[in-house]
């Protein structure tokens, strides 16, 4: 059937594939298509299956001619790519190029496709690079500032009697929109709201204007919604107040049986603290490094990939915002967003998780960088225990799905980041503050 083929590397990683079949295959199909036609058509003045050839190639013979040209496109195509070198990447469909299906018995026929293929990386120096990274510590007031959080966590709740309300009281009131002649709108009133005066958490943002208030005091506020002015009456029904707990044994005590004094606490603290540090530090030299190589590499990002890890990023958005996807759609659009628009915006992350993906598997390859495996039965009871599985269901599981691989990729990453990380100096540049480094303000 095929008697050539070419194959011919274009830009951003995509491929031509000419093909040429023979113009005895193509008759061969169209004669086939023709006697099949022939037992199907009915045409007035003939028998269902006795119409001669040349009524049917008169009537239908263009048709059918473009028909079997695409049955031959299709069967030689399949043909040609487990052949070929360069194969479509699997969410790259082949493209036909302009061509006319209709067949020329007299000559072989020749068509063209033109596919995404797994792009050729160069990746650039990856060893003895100086990166410059933030210079940041626990310090006791980060160590202070989680102990007034666990204080916090541990407060009572009590009313607040004859008190004025105050910043961080718990305040319940009743709240209703008034018009111009001080009637109450039907629909605006809500009763028993509760909020903590400081968080904003309040959609007239009353906050200051609850300062001050007793229970049962009224107030009628002029605020902002919407860009409009709305009066807003407000009556405080409830205030209440945190205390927080002393700072001491007991309170470690009732945090944690394995704490004994509130050093212990302390210790265990600034422990997990610096642990979290260690790990943000990690997650910025490696994000870093992989952008310094990245300069440097060759990294032809076909369309199709770009495409296909927007549309992973999307079904992640879903997953997370724990709705449908029409839904979503929806809230978008009272947003003035769109899907595309979303994607658009993403289009930079996406191409950078890309770049960064097949620089590790690149060098994961050079470097021959192999999981084993008791590396990998390690890792699956390293995440059977981060998830609070049993190690036996987690492992069933993986099997089950076939998820080995990807456990075996995790371990082969793991590996390559502590390699590179090795391999490389960092220094260290601007102090930053421990939260601001944790919460990416730096």
């Amino acid at each position: 059937m095929i008697i050539k083929k070419e194959l011919e590397s274009r830009d951003n990683s995509s491929a031509k594939l000419t093909v040429t079949i023979s113009k005895e295959a193509t008759k061969k199909e169209y004669e086939k298509l023709l006697k099949d036609y022939a037992k199907k058509v009915q045409i007035k003045g003939f028998r269902k299956g006795k119409v001669p050839s040349a009524i049917l190639e008169k009537k239908y013979g263009d048709g059918i001619k473009e028909e079997a040209g695409m049955n031959m496109i299709e069967e030689s195509l399949k043909l040609a790519l487990e052949e070929v070198e360069k194969k479509p990447l699997p969410y790259s469909i082949p493209e036909l190029q302009e061509n006319d299906t209709k067949l020329d018995f007299n000559n072989d026929y020749t068509y063209s496709v033109v596919y995404d293929v797994f792009p050729e990386i160069k990746v650039g120096t990856y060893t003895d690079l100086e990166i410059e990274v933030p210079d940041a510590k626990v310090l006791k007031k980060d160590e202070d500032r989680e102990l007034e959080k666990l204080r916090d966590q541990n407060s009572t709740v009590i009313e607040k009697e004859n008190g004025k309300a105050a910043k961080e009281d718990i305040v319940t009131i009743n709240y209703v929109e008034l018009d111009e002649e001080g009637n109450e709108k039907e629909g605006t009133a809500r009763e028993d709201y509760v909020f903590t005066i400081g968080t904003g958490y309040n959609i007239y943002k009353l906050d200051d204007d609850i300062i001050g208030m007793g229970k049962g005091e009224e107030k009628i506020l002029e605020k902002e919604l919407d860009g409009k002015k709305v009066k807003v009456k407000v009556t405080v029904t409830a205030i209440k107040e945190k205390q927080l707990p002393e700072l001491d044994d007991e309170l470690a005590q009732d945090i944690s049986d394995k704490y004994e004094t509130i050093k212990d606490l302390r210790a265990d603290l600034k422990k997990t603290l610096k642990k979290e540090l260690d790990e943000k530090m990690k997650e910025i030299k490696t994000d870093r490094l992989l952008s310094k190589i990245a300069e440097t590499s060759e990294i032809p990002l076909p369309e199709s990939m770009i495409k296909a890890e927007l549309e992973n990023s999307w079904h992640n958005f879903i997953m997370q915002s724990q709705m449908q996807e029409d839904q979503l759609l929806q809230i978008l659009a009272m947003q003035g967003k769109t899907k595309e628009a979303l994607l658009e915006e993403w289009r930079e992350s996406a191409k950078k998780t890309l770049r960064y993906q097949l620089i590790m598997n690149k060098i994961i390859e050079e470097e021959k960088i192999e999981a084993s495996e008791k590396e990998i039965d390690d890792e699956i009871k390293h995440q059977a225990e981060s998830s609070s599985q049993k190690y036996e269901d987690f492992k069933e599981i993986i099997e089950k799905n076939n998820y080995s691989d990807h456990i075996a990729a995790d371990v082969k990453n793991r590996k390559l980041v502590d390699f590179l990380l090795s391999k490389n100096k960092f220094t260290k540049g601007d102090k930053v503050d421990f939260i601001d480094l944790v919460q990416n303000k730096f």
